[in-house]
């Protein structure tokens, strides 16, 4: 009876797997997940480095240039050490590194942009380990997760959505519409259709790598902050907002740290959500904590001057919004601008439209009708009459 249980269960068990394999692997190859995340987290990490190469424009030869204090040389040193490569580094050309300072800021902006993107995100993904291993040591530390991102969005087909590629695409199905299909043999048919799968494959395994480093960046942090006696005792916030090196607008530091419970509220629920950010991914509490972890990261850029990391995190953080919430997006704000305009163009009352009495009433009353515009005559009412009352015979 024993034996006839357990090859029962087995016989169960086995379906169970096969069916679990074979919907793991339609997931991974049957479409492509999470294009707007994707086409989010491409704008979004080369805004940001574009914004932040303009920003240190003024000051990019002490930072990258031959004039850094960190020289070629000791980038070389380094280099030889962690394996590490940075284009700026092949010269000490002044003209090289201003046409290779050119160069990544029209990177940055076509990538933006959309165009060419398979090519672009290669691209891109050279620039920003470049610049970052140029100067590895001279910057806020938000380049560190644009830098990861840039090497996994090479994997992803980040340019589908919101971008040239996507328009140019949409005009070529327009076109094919109306071209007669040719004849394709059954060889190319199946490279196509191989290159699609691979394509797709590739493309959900870069966005579970980009999730998973969110999960393990906001895990790690966590715990590595419930270690500390500063964290636990809910003080660690208080320092932060005394030291000079994080304070863009002292008064605003200082009067934050004046509300003490605030601060250590703040402190405790930082590291809460830290920690309990990956085990809430696949609930309902997903869109609080999201919600809750973007008013975290306006706070460190506001209070701790760091927009660079704060922008690359929130960025990280819109991968885990599902595609239906950016195509509702659309919808939402053409509703927003119709019934903005729709207020604006409301009709009043007409200028100078005329009126006059309504009929009934007392005497000499006057019937108020509405007449077109321009007129402003007044119609009397008539005159009521009494009822004739026959004369009395004889």
């Amino acid at each position: 009876m024993e034996n006839e249980v357990q090859r029962t269960a087995s016989v169960g068990v086995g379906p169970r797997l096969a069916d679990r394999i074979t919907a793991l692997w339609d997931l991974l190859t049957g479409r492509p997940v999470s294009l707007y995340a994707a086409s989010v987290l491409r704008i979004g990490c080369g805004l940001l480095y574009l914004v932040f190469l303009l920003r240190e424009f003024p000051h990019r030869d002490e930072i990258w240039g031959p004039g850094s204090p960190w020289t070629p040389a000791l980038a070389d040193q380094l280099f030889e050490q962690t394996g590490w490569f940075s284009v700026l580094a092949l010269s000490d050309s002044r003209a090289c590194f201003e046409l290779c300072y050119g160069l990544a800021l029209l990177t940055s902006a076509l990538f933006v942009l959309g165009w060419r993107t398979r090519v672009l995100s290669l691209l891109f993904a050279v620039v920003v380990t470049s610049f970052h291993g140029r100067a590895i040591f001279m910057t806020d530390g938000g380049d560190n997760l644009i830098l990861l991102m840039s090497i996994y969005l090479v994997l992803t087909a980040c340019g589908r959505r919101w971008s040239l590629d996507a328009r140019r695409n949409a005009l070529k199905a327009i076109r094919a519409v109306d071209a007669p299909e040719r004849q394709r043999s059954p060889f190319t048919r199946q490279v196509r259709d191989a290159r699609t799968t691979l394509t797709t494959t590739v493309h959900n395994c870069g966005m579970l790598v980009i999730a998973a480093q969110v999960c393990v960046l906001y895990g790690s942090a966590g715990l590595y902050k419930v270690q500390g006696p500063s964290w636990g005792g809910g003080t660690a916030l208080h320092y932060v907002l005394n030291l000079e090196l994080f304070q863009p607008w002292p008064a605003v530091s200082h009067f934050v740290d004046e509300h003490t419970l605030v601060v250590a509220i703040a402190g405790y629920m930082t590291v809460l959500l830290q920690v309990a950010f990956p085990f809430v991914l696949f609930g309902p509490l997903k869109y609080p904590v999201l919600g809750m972890l973007l008013g975290m990261h306006i706070g460190i850029a506001v209070l701790m001057g760091l927009p660079l990391f704060s922008g690359a995190m929130i960025v990280a953080d819109a991968v885990f919004l599902p595609d239906r919430f950016y195509t509702f997006l659309p919808h939402l704000c053409r509703r927003a601008v119709r019934r903005t305009d729709s207020s604006r163009s409301a009709p009043g009352p007409a200028p100078g439209a005329g009126a006059v009495p309504v009929q009934g009433g007392a005497r000499g009353s006057k019937r108020r009708v509405v007449l077109p515009a321009g007129r402003k005559d007044t119609m009397p009412a008539p005159e009521p009459t009494s009822p004739r009352i026959p004369p009395k015979r004889g």
